[in-house]
């Protein structure tokens, strides 16, 4: 195995002690570490191995510059531009192998921007003062491993040199294990698709019905980060084709639910050409954090199940259900050429949806399919089905669709 490399986020003005230890730390252990400067006002500590002028200058300004008037608020997109460039040009000639960010709540933000820009697969390790608490808009849709610091990053003591040379030995040791081969079997190309708990069954079948096909599956809670994230991998290559078997994510951008996503989702494949079968499954209701086991006026005359005492699932009305259809259709139709199939599970878009399910309204349902074929794109192919969402036959007909795309 080659030396690992593992670059050091840190600024050199306040952090310099924890840096030079860290930097230790990583080299013990036997890789190779590179210190970037992101400080900008007081004067670095230590020498970095990228410093700061030229941090600043790959985010497209001098450090004489900012230093003409000094804010963080000027400062740092340009330091965190900077750090991305020169991060991901040595990704692209296989010269990083690992990222340790360390700080405060600046700190923090700073390192994790630079985290989430990186490529899935690279060790992501940030130890923080405030990684406790709420993470989500530090870690994104990213890998990131977020350490708490527990104590303040404010000088050495025994009980910071440990959390430091935990997290250094955390990064190497995740980069050492970038050499385990973890290349599909074959040359097939990775299914991407989503599932909720009201579809895991159906989603457990179609990920069996993949793999005896010869195909790996990654699956998505379709939970907001779940869509996007699939969606990013896309980009980045790690997916091939998609099974988009959960839409409840448009359900809940549009009525303001816990599983929303953004105006991007259900767009990318299109955009990439990429063989897509797309079902509303989980798309007739949204889910809502509540008091335990109380309703919102809003939703008092819906059909409504708690899935858990503090999430609520409320049916959408058929107005409601079908704006649903009519994003839906929108969305595609801004976006996809061709290669994608709507498959349409008359009889249920979930097991909450279907006969004997709490949600079970067959006329709303009647109404919304009516909405989605009229928006739908002449290119996405529509095939119905007498079933619900989770029944085997469904499910088997939307994995041998998929693969007639790929393998078309």
């Amino acid at each position: 195995m080659s030396q690992r490399i593992i670059a050091i986020l840190a600024t050199l003005d306040t952090k310099t002690e924890e840096a030079a230890w860290v930097k230790k730390c990583i080299e013990d252990l036997g890789a190779k570490a590179l210190v970037l400067d992101l400080g900008v006002i007081g004067g670095p500590g230590m020498p970095a191995d990228v410093d700061r002028a030229a941090v600043a200058a790959a985010g497209g300004k001098s450090l004489a510059d900012l230093l003409k008037n000094p804010n963080r608020q000027e400062a740092s997109p340009v330091m965190v531009a900077g750090a991305i460039k020169i991060l991901l040009e040595r990704v692209r000639s296989g010269q990083l192998h690992g990222v340790l960010g360390m700080g405060g709540t600046q700190g923090t933000s700073n390192g994790c921007a630079i985290l989430q820009a990186l490529p899935y697969g690279l060790p992501k390790v940030m130890i923080s003062t405030v990684a406790s608490g709420d993470t989500s808009a530090f870690v994104g849709i990213k890998d990131i491993t977020m350490m708490p610091a527990v104590g303040d990053l404010l000088g050495l003591n025994p009980f910071t040199r440990r959390i430091l040379a935990n997290g250094a030995g955390a990064v190497v040791g995740m980069a050492q294990a970038g050499s385990i081969d973890i290349q599909p079997a074959g040359d097939k190309p990775v299914v991407g698709m989503t599932n909720l708990g009201v579809l895991t069954t159906g989603a457990m079948r179609a990920v069996q019905r993949f793999r005896e096909k010869g195909y790996e599956v990654i699956v998505f809670h379709a939970v907001g980060s779940g869509g996007l994230a699939m969606e990013q991998m896309m980009k980045e290559g790690f997916i091939g084709a998609v099974f988009d078997y959960a839409l409840g994510e448009i359900s809940d951008e549009m009525f303001d639910g816990l599983r929303a996503a953004g105006p991007e989702r259900l767009t990318v494949a299109g955009q990439l050409g990429l063989p897509q079968v797309l079902c509303p499954g989980g798309a007739e209701h949204i889910g809502l954090l509540v008091e335990p086991n109380q309703v919102p006026d809003l939703w008092k005359d819906n059909q409504v199940v708690f899935h858990n005492p503090i999430i609520l699932a409320p049916r959408l009305d058929k107005d409601r259900w079908c704006q649903v259809a009519r994003e839906i259709g929108k969305r595609l139709t801004t976006s996809t050429s061709g290669k994608a199939s709507m498959m349409l599970p008359l009889a249920g878009t979930s097991s909450y949806g279907i006969k004997g399910g709490p949600l079970h309204d067959p006329a709303g349902d009647r109404a919304f399919f009516e909405a989605l074929r009229a928006s739908l794109p002449d290119c996405v192919g529509v095939q119905e089905f007498d079933m619900g969402a989770e029944d085997d036959s469904f499910v088997d007909a939307c994995v041998d669709r998929l693969i007639a795309l790929m393998e078309g």
